[in-house]
């Protein structure tokens, strides 16, 4: 089977691109664009190092509700963008719990603080936790764990069919991380404004029906996943498909900077992905 729908990225207006569809059994289901490209992910870097924190967390290295970042925030806080840090400083705007501030800074504290617990630098953490053990050759962090990653099609489509069908980590893990922290916490969602709530699981951004959105009208509530501002998304949708299907995760990576472009491609984009699975 091969997805027509993924050459759509044709027509955008970048450079380099790249696009691929998978299930959770790992069938890629259709591939367009250089699959073995390079990307820099931007924030697509933060489920991945966000798997590698629930890996520590299952190893016994440290506890979800353990006191990391500021005064009164845990792992759980900052995975959820709830620790009170500013976006790119590492200074409190809020008391943790009380807003969706979304925080590259929350993310380096978490790679500190898994650094610190393990005595294993967090890139290197990383490496041996989660891109090892799924063939992940060629992808690296290259420096902080909320945006330095740089990776492939084809690596990140073994990482999408590794969250949807879990090896490294207990399912339950996983619900966890795609499941609402701290209901009803309202903040703004990067590049589309306020979102009352704007939902996160831990380290994973959760649809339900925020709009405007990047992903599809017709994308399910249950969609989970994340987007970079290097042109940049992965989402997983356990709905997607016939009825009774599995679910597919899609990845797409390009070569310039998230803008007015793509909040005008991705969403059709998807939308297209998601009828052709239906068909």
């Amino acid at each position: 089977m091969s997805l027509q729908s993924l050459a759509l990225i044709e027509n955008w207006p970048v450079p380099t691109a790249a696009a691929g569809v998978v299930r959770a059994d790992g069938t890629v289901l259709g591939t367009h664009g250089p699959a073995g490209h390079r990307f820099p992910l931007a924030s697509v870097t933060k489920p991945l190092a966000a798997y590698a924190v629930l890996v520590a967390y299952e190893e016994g290295a440290i506890e979800l509700d353990e006191p990391a970042g500021p005064p009164g925030s845990t792992v759980r806080h900052l995975l959820a963008h709830t620790s009170g840090l500013a976006f790119d400083e590492h200074r409190v705007t809020a008391a943790p719990g009380e807003r969706r501030l979304y925080s590259n800074a929350g993310f380096e504290q978490l790679g500190d603080h898994v650094a610190k617990a393990t005595d294993i630098p967090f890139a290197e953490y990383l490496r041996q936790a989660v891109l090892e053990p799924l063939g992940m050759t060629a992808t690296s962090l290259e420096g902080s764990p909320a945006k330095d990653g740089v990776s492939t099609l084809e690596d990140l489509l073994r990482f999408a069919a590794e969250v949807q069908a879990p090896r490294l980590l207990d399912p339950r893990t996983v619900a966890a991380a795609m499941t609402v922290q701290h209901p009803g916490t309202k903040g703004v969602l990067p590049g589309y404004g306020h979102q009352n709530p704007n939902d996160w699981g831990l380290g994973f951004e959760i649809r339900d029906g925020k709009a405007p959105h990047w992903t599809g009208a017709s994308s399910s509530p249950r969609t989970f996943g994340h987007f970079g501002q290097s042109g940049t998304f992965l989402w997983i949708d356990p709905d997607a498909g016939r009825a009774g299907a599995q679910g597919a995760a899609c990845v797409a990576l390009t070569d310039r900077a998230f803008g007015p472009w793509a909040i005008e491609a991705w969403p059709a984009f998807t939308d297209a992905v998601l009828a052709e699975l239906r068909t």
